[in-house]
Parts: C-alpha cells; sequence; structure tokens
C-alpha cells in the first residue's frame, strides 16, 4: 500500500515538474520567436531604397548652370553669380566665369572683425573655366567677396563682387545667440571652420566666432548630420516641413544640390516624445549614421516591433537596399529588454541607442545605448563583443559576458545616459589600449552613479587598457560648472585638431537653451556661446567645429555622376 502512494506522489511530481517546464519553456519561446523580428523581417521593415525625386526637381537647374559654364560668356570683371543656387542654402551662392589662361581660384567673403573671415580654396586642377562654390555669406547683408585668381605662369589677379542676401528664416532668426567669450588666437577656427548647430528639429545652422549665422538649410533635418568622405553631408530631413516623418536621407553639399536620396518605409518609425500623439513627429533613423569605409552607410534605426532605437542597419550606397541588420537584443542578455518598462507609447526603449562610430584601427563599432548607462564595443564583421563599459556589477551579468566588463580604477566616474562615444587618436603608442570620448550626461537611468546623477554632466576622456580589460578617466570637464550645465538628454564632445574640446550642453536649463563650450587641454575656456531656443525640439542635439567646405569636396554642374 505505501508502495503504491509512493508511485502516486512520484507521479504526479513528475506531472508538476513537467508541466513547470513547459510552461518555462513557452515563455522563453514566446520572447525569443514572437516578439524578436528576424532579420530578413527586419530588412523588410525598413524598405530603404533609392529614389530620384529631388534631383528631378533641380534637374533644370542644374542644366541652366551646365549651359552658362559651357556658353563661357562671364568674365572675372562680370562674373555670373546666383545667391542660394538650389534654393535650399540662402548663405551661399556659385560664381562662374572664365580666364584667358588656366589658372587655381580661392576666395575669401569678407568677415565683419578680425578672424571672421571665410576663405576657401576650389579644389581641383587648374583651368580655363571655373565654377566656385561659395559659402559663409552673412544674412540680410550686402556681402563683400574677393575672388583671388593664381595663373599657371605665375601671375595673379583678383576681383571684389558683392553678394546680397536676405533674412534669416523664423526658426534660425529666433534662436537668439549669445557669445560670453571668443578668444580666437586659441579657438580651433583655421581659414573656414564654423560651428554647426546641429538642432533635434529645424534647420541646422552654422555660426561663426562672435556668434553670427553663416550657413543654414532650409532642409529640417532631425538629428543627423554627418559630413561624407568625398565633402558631401548627410542629412535626415523629410518631403516638406509639414510632413510628420523624417524619412527621406539626402546626400547634399553646402551649397543644397542633391547627389543621392535614401527613402524609407514608416514601418519603423518612432518618436522621442513617447506619447504617441497624432501630430507628433517620427523619424526612420534614430540618432546617429556613419559611413563605411566602403561607403555604404551604417545607420541606428527601429526594427518595426515592439522594441524600438536598438538595431543597426548597413544601407548599400549603390542600391540603398539593407545588407547587414545588427540587433543588440541578440547580442545582449535578454534580461536586459525582457524587464524594461514600456513607454507611454507601447515601445520598449530599453536600449536607446543614441551614437555609433566605426573604428578604422580594427574593424570595430563603438555603441552607446542610454538607457543602459551602457558603452560598448563590438567587432563589426562578427558582431562578437570586445567590451562592454556599465555601472552593471560584473557579478551580476551572465557568466559568458563578464570576461568582456571593463574593470573601472579608482576615481574613474561611472557614465549615465551618455552620449556621443568617439574613438581618439593614438596616445601613447600601445597596442593593447584605445582612448575614447564621450559626452557624460550624468543621468542614472539603470546603471548609473545615483550618488552623482543629477549633479553635474561632463565631457569625459577614458584609456582602456584591453589587455587588462580595465579603463581610467585620465580627463574631463564639466563637474566644476555644476547642476546649472546639467542635461539629462542630449549634448555632444568633440576633440578638436588643436587638442582643444568643444562640449554641447544641449538641453541646458530644461531644453530652454543649448551652451556650447570650448576649452583647452587645461580645461580653459576659449569659447563660450549661448542659444536660446525659441522653438519646441529646436535645441543643440550637437555642436560641430567643421571646415565649410574640406579638401575633398569638389563641385561641378558638368559631372552628372557625383
Amino acid at each position: 500500500m505505501l508502495r503504491k502512494k509512493l508511485s502516486v506522489m512520484a507521479l504526479l511530481l513528475c506531472s508538476v515538474f513537467l508541466l513547470l517546464s513547459s510552461c518555462s519553456n513557452k515563455e522563453e519561446q514566446d520572447t525569443s520567436s514572437t516578439k524578436l523580428r528576424s532579420t530578413a523581417q527586419i530588412k523588410k521593415n525598413v524598405g530603404s531604397k533609392i529614389v530620384t525625386t529631388r534631383q528631378d526637381v533641380q534637374k533644370k537647374t542644374t542644366e541652366d548652370y551646365q549651359q552658362v559654364v559651357e556658353e563661357g560668356d562671364y568674365s572675372l570683371d562680370d562674373p555670373y553669380v546666383k545667391v542660394d543656387p538650389y534654393g535650399t542654402s540662402p548663405l551661399t551662392a556659385l560664381a562662374i566665369f572664365t580666364t584667358a589662361q588656366e589658372a587655381k581660384v580661392s576666395y575669401t567673403v569678407q568677415g565683419k572683425s578680425s578672424d571672421t573671415s571665410i576663405t576657401n580654396t576650389v579644389n581641383g586642377d587648374a583651368t580655363m573655366t571655373h565654377q566656385v562654390p561659395i559659402v559663409g555669406l552673412y544674412a540680410n547683408k550686402n556681402n563683400d567677396v574677393t575672388l583671388n585668381i593664381s595663373y599657371e605662369d605665375g601671375t595673379s589677379d583678383s576681383k571684389t563682387i558683392h553678394i546680397k542676401t536676405n533674412k534669416l528664416s523664423k526658426y534660425v532668426k529666433g534662436a537668439k545667440i549669445t557669445v560670453s567669450k571668443n578668444d580666437k588666437s586659441q579657438m580651433d577656427i583655421g581659414d573656414n571652420k564654423l560651428t554647426l548647430i546641429d538642432r533635434t528639429t529645424k534647420e541646422p545652422f552654422a555660426i561663426d566666432a562672435n556668434g553670427d549665422v553663416r550657413w543654414y538649410t532650409k532642409n529640417y533635418s532631425q538629428h543627423t548630420f554627418e559630413e561624407l568622405s568625398n565633402g558631401h553631408i548627410l542629412i535626415l530631413t523629410k518631403k516638406d516641413i509639414n510632413s510628420p516623418a523624417y524619412n527621406d536621407l539626402i546626400e547634399t553639399d553646402y551649397l543644397g544640390r542633391v547627389y543621392k536620396e535614401y527613402n524609407f518605409k514608416n514601418k519603423t518609425k518612432s518618436s522621442d516624445s513617447a506619447n504617441n500623439g497624432e501630430n507628433d513627429e517620427t523619424t526612420l533613423i534614430h540618432h546617429d549614421i556613419l559611413e563605411l569605409p566602403n561607403h555604404d552607410l551604417l545607420a541606428t534605426v527601429s526594427d518595426g516591433s515592439e522594441y524600438k532605437e536598438d538595431v543597426m542597419v548597413q544601407i548599400s550606397h549603390k542600391t540603398g537596399k539593407v545588407v547587414k541588420v545588427i540587433d543588440l537584443k541578440q547580442l545582449l542578455p535578454n534580461s536586459l529588454y525582457k524587464h524594461f518598462k514600456k513607454g507611454s507609447d507601447g515601445k520598449n526603449d530599453w536600449f536607446h541607442q543614441n551614437s555609433l562610430e566605426y573604428d578604422t584601427n580594427d574593424d570595430s563599432i563603438l555603441i552607446s545605448g542610454r538607457n543602459q548607462d551602457m558603452i560598448l564595443k563590438i567587432d563589426f564583421a562578427t558582431n562578437k563583443i570586445i567590451w562592454i563599459y556599465s555601472g552593471k556589477k560584473k557579478s551580476t551579468w551572465p557568466k559568458e559576458y563578464r570576461d568582456k566588463i571593463l574593470t573601472p580604477t579608482k576615481g574613474t566616474s561611472i557614465t549615465g545616459g551618455q552620449h556621443a562615444l568617439t574613438r581618439l587618436s593614438d596616445q601613447d603608442g600601445n597596442p593593447d589600449s584605445e582612448d575614447i570620448l564621450l559626452y557624460d550626461n550624468n543621468q542614472n537611468v539603470t546603471n548609473g552613479d545615483k550618488d552623482a546623477s543629477g549633479k553635474y554632466s561632463q565631457a569625459v576622456q577614458y584609456h582602456i587598457n584591453t589587455k587588462k580589460m580595465t579603463i581610467d578617466e585620465t580627463w574631463a570637464y564639466g563637474k566644476r560648472i555644476g547642476k546649472k550645465n546639467f542635461t539629462y538628454i542630449i549634448g555632444n564632445a568633440q576633440r578638436l585638431s588643436n587638442d582643444n574640446t568643444l562640449i554641447d550642453f544641449g538641453f541646458k536649463n530644461d531644453g530652454k537653451e543649448s551652451n556650447i563650450i570650448e576649452v583647452d587641454k587645461k580645461g580653459k575656456e576659449v569659447f563660450n556661446v549661448t542659444v536660446e531656443n525659441s522653438a519646441s525640439k529646436a535645441y543643440a542635439y550637437r555642436a560641430y567645429r567643421m571646415s565649410f567646405y574640406s579638401d575633398e569636396y569638389q563641385f561641378n554642374v558638368l559631372d552628372d555622376s557625383n
């Protein structure tokens, strides 16, 4: 009888075990197969393709300039000049003229004060027919622009022309700019560098050391602004200013000529406002994009599921199609995204990737995830994780990840809600080390420093020993400014060519203003500008010091392949 009871009990225990096991397997199956999108589905949802909408609109304009060049009726004494040649870049002009012998041309837009003139050399071989893309005009002014001619026989000539421009657009004019410091002798400005204000929405614009606007585009842009190796720029824009979706990525130049256009389906759209209102603007590339060595593009996107802002796609520059997908849910522990609280829009923004950078040294990708207070590096060819830095204790990671976790040295800050992770040039010649720079918002989202959170934001430089798997803070600026420059979202840090650092405290005073500061290696302030944001989401998502234009840029209306 006892033996019979034991048998029944064993059978019951076995049944319970099998039932629990089945439930457990079902839960795991639901999360991994029904909620996550396959690579094929993500490619389909992104739906990227190359279109020619804007090139078609500009075709007649380009043909008109081609005719001017081919006829050759304009001389240096009386050049052809067209302000805003493509209708989207009001502070630029195109000058066309011929000379009796081959020559090289440069120009200078005369500045209002010292060290604010903009000088560029027209790139390319010496020629008798000249197309001069002029950048850096002032708004609402009759600009003095000097054309400088260097002939092949060693002689030279010059001609000053006058170019009248119109007033600034509403949302550029409405951004009140106040410069409190501009030590031009110590700033990294060169002959043609400006500070680009890349806004969360509205028009990107660029200012000189005095705070005067010297370039802007009428194309509304959402976060994304990237210079390409050929001197063109990528801007994520939309069909018109009233369109709700930023789903057109254009390769353009500073004059506004469009060379290529990528269009995306709306299936992966997302909104940072997270309230899913009818009038919310949405975006298809949410925070960052870069050009790979083969000229393909790598972009941060969502996958069309309940998860958002945790996928990267490689887009062919030849076909516009997605050729590779990197889903961070497939790389990191599922506990990070399974239990993350959804937003009011019903989306799970567990990672919130806000920057990416390609490292040519080892074919890797540097990634920043705001909502995990995490930065990491992955091998681009294999998608394998190289290292992770996070305030999440090593012991709480699954065992298979623990050898990838960097250990901070004493006094090294833990990042919180960070942005703009970049690799710096070699600092010590050690192949087992690397140096990075980022903007640490210092906002504890999930794994940040709870004690320091909200007290300051800063630009931080770290030294990583990849052999010892340690990370050491070697430079920082922002802590001493304190809470007045704390920004819980957005921001940027850029190491400049003279080793100064440009820092964008983009969401200062809850987004009412953006404060951009340039400091030298010792932390001495050499430039300080505040931009009061007059419109919703018009704050400085990032600020860059950029050349207008680069040595790789060549403008040629006769070349339709550009």
